[in-house]
């Protein structure tokens, strides 16, 4: 039973880096959502730049386990979008106005696989609770 307590632990220390790796994940795909439409604080300034999270692997020494962590966030470079728009406050001298390089049907895809992501982590933390459960069960009988 000892070593399977610790494999129950471990299962349960994997999953549970991945709900938080995935709630971080969310939480920059929401920042981006947030902010998709809006534009620069001063005339010809850069608006919000698009957030990419990044994933990395860890190792648990008190499980000798491999967990993921959210890695660092970081700025997607590719280009703003760009509407003529001479009469917005915040257009350039050529009238153009910068807004955010966030595609919202990018987002809200990667929304949906962070969220079957994080749906997953949660059934195998539900599985592995219920395989304790049941093994306690009989244990007793």
């Amino acid at each position: 039973m000892a070593n399977d307590s610790s494999d129950f632990a471990r299962s349960m220390a994997i999953a549970t880096s991945g709900l938080r790796a995935q709630a971080g994940r969310m939480r920059v795909i929401s920042e981006n959502i947030a902010n998709a439409d809006s534009t620069a604080q001063t005339a010809g300034g850069d608006p919000y730049r698009r957030k990419v999270p990044t994933f990395s692997s860890a190792l648990d020494r008190t499980l000798d386990a491999q967990v993921v962590t959210l890695g660092k966030i970081k700025p997607d470079q590719s280009n703003f979008r760009v509407k003529y728009e001479p009469n917005n406050p915040v257009a350039d001298a050529s009238g153009n106005v910068k807004y955010p390089n966030v595609n919202s049907v990018v987002e809200m895809t990667d929304m949906r696989d962070a969220q079957r992501s994080y749906e997953a982590n949660l059934n195998i933390i539900s599985a592995t609770r219920r395989m304790i459960q049941r093994t306690l069960d009989i244990l007793k009988s």
